[in-house]
């Protein structure tokens, strides 16, 4: 450095502080041994004050502008100090530069759950978490009460005293509100805006302020979710035991299909079982049974096997289940009757209440029948004898 930088460094500098990190919210512009030069030059940037500290005394607070540092505009230095001229600095200050910009995104959350008294579900346990900003609104205060001699004051050395306050603070409101937990997503900006206003007061003592302040979600604990769920599964299934057989018929279906499945060997030999005795019935019914003790082949009867020599019979299958009954309708006169079985249909043809012109349906028939056109129902009119013929001439 040559003799005339070094003389121009003595008589003029300049002072400024530009951020790039987005979370440092103090730091103290660093000069050799503290020294400040008369007649310099401060600079403040928007989103910026600067804090002046001379001999551990805090001097004044500068906002955005560009100032020159002596005794005509700085009265407060004046007055703790003779300024002298020449190539010693006049005074030996500390310049601490306060970001007033806001700081968003900050998380918030509870790490315990919190004890509430819901007026439908009791005592509960909730959750809560969501975001807030926050800025620097009393440099001064902000620099004597948090930061002191601190060079570098970031974000992270606040945050965790802040989300302490707010959660104090939400505890509290939220067990006061007395709002129903099946509610609480309704009001969780009315929520944000009771817990920003009541720790104004606290964080101004910091020389802070809140803001913004968001209640994102308010969980319950998984247990009680689970049985939320299912009854809100109830109350979308409605009919329990239609339900019960859809499930039941789901669960089958999966176990047939499984790989390596007990269940589904079982199932398919079940279905194999139901399928031979069906095929047993229908060969039965149009083949001829031979003889006792003969058994058929391509050249005839033949004597049958001796009984040491004859395989082992299969087990009896089960019955098929029995069909399903129809029930009908009546249509009499423009109006709508039943639905009657067939045994009371019965009794009313018997009665005379149904006539072959009545109109009848069930379900699966396409549309209204005559009561005589119906094969299942004509055997109805059958039952009894038809009157006599009449006498021999």
């Amino acid at each position: 450095m040559g003799i005339f930088d070094f003389l121009k460094g003595e008589f003029i500098d300049v002072i400024h502080w530009t951020d790039d990190t987005r979370d440092t919210m103090v730091t103290r512009f660093e000069r050799e041994g503290h020294a400040i030069k008369y007649g310099a030059k401060l600079t403040v940037r928007e989103g910026q004050s600067a804090v002046f500290v001379h001999e551990g005394q805090l001097a004044d607070v500068f906002t955005p502008g560009l100032y020159l540092l002596e005794t005509n505009n700085m009265p407060v230095l004046t007055t703790l100090q003779h300024w002298d001229h020449g190539f010693q600095s006049p005074f030996k200050s500390e310049i601490y530069f306060v970001a007033t910009t806001r700081f968003n995104d900050l998380k918030w959350g509870t790490k315990n759950p919190i004890m509430c008294r819901d007026p439908e579900f009791g005592p509960v346990r909730l959750r809560a978490f969501g975001s807030y900003s926050v800025r620097v609104v009393d440099p001064a205060r902000f620099l004597t009460e948090i930061v002191g001699t601190d060079g570098e004051f970031t974000m992270d050395e606040i945050s965790y005293q802040i989300r302490n306050i707010i959660v104090q603070e939400f505890s509290r409101a939220i067990a006061a509100s007395g709002i129903p937990v099946l509610d609480m997503a309704a009001n969780t900006a009315d929520l944000g805006k009771l817990v920003a206003a009541e720790i104004a007061a606290t964080v101004a003592e910091y020389g802070l302020a809140i803001p913004e302040l968001y209640v994102e979600n308010i969980s319950l604990p998984p247990a009680v979710e689970e049985a939320m769920d299912r009854r809100t599964q109830m109350g979308i299934i409605g009919d329990l035991g239609r339900y019960t057989q859809f499930k039941a018929a789901e669960a089958m279906e999966a176990a047939a299909h499984a790989p390596n499945s007990g269940m589904g060997a079982g199932l398919g030999m079940g279905m194999g079982m139901a399928m031979a005795q069906q095929m047993g019935h229908a060969l039965q019914g149009g083949a001829t049974s031979p003889a006792a003790g003969q058994t058929t082949g391509p050249w005839g009867a033949r004597p049958a096997p001796a009984a040491s020599q004859t395989a082992p019979q299969a087990a009896p299958l089960a019955p098929p289940p029995p069909p399903l009954e129809h029930v009908w309708h009546i249509a009499e006169n423009g109006q709508t009757s039943g639905p009657f079985s067939k045994a009371r249909l019965g009794r009313m043809a018997q009665d005379g209440a149904l006539k072959r012109d009545t109109h009848v349906w069930t379900p699966g028939q396409d549309g209204w029948m005559r009561a005589g056109d119906v094969t299942e129902l004509a055997q109805l009119f059958t039952i009894l004898p038809p009157p006599p013929p009449p006498p021999a001439p």
